[in-house]
């Protein structure tokens, strides 16, 4: 059996080209915008310790998941905003060779 790739195949991500900034821009802000989801998931199953958690602990932890999320975000160590730029500029590509 042969599997043959249909219309919706990732060929066109294989294509690197350097994001222009304001691409890599937007997806950095897509990458902080997941990290301070998935951070703030993970301090809700942390204990708070001596610090009793209640409803300041809960206003506050999305503030604190944002400012994790933005310095894993500058380190660039996920590899997420790369591979969001890469799928906007794929994205680009396709629509450019469709109107030409």
């Amino acid at each position: 059996m042969q599997v043959t790739p249909g219309p919706l195949a990732i060929a066109p991500l294989a294509r690197t080209r350097e994001a222009d900034p304001e691409t890599m821009e937007t997806a950095k802000q897509f990458e902080e915008m997941f990290l301070a989801q998935t951070v703030d998931e993970m301090l809700k199953s942390v204990g708070t310790g001596a610090f009793g958690g209640g409803h300041a602990e809960e206003q506050w932890r999305s503030f604190l998941a944002r400012a994790f999320a933005e310095q894993i975000a500058d380190q660039g160590s996920t590899g997420i905003a790369q591979s969001v730029a890469r799928a906007i500029g794929a994205y680009e590509d396709s629509s450019q060779g469709e109107g030409a």
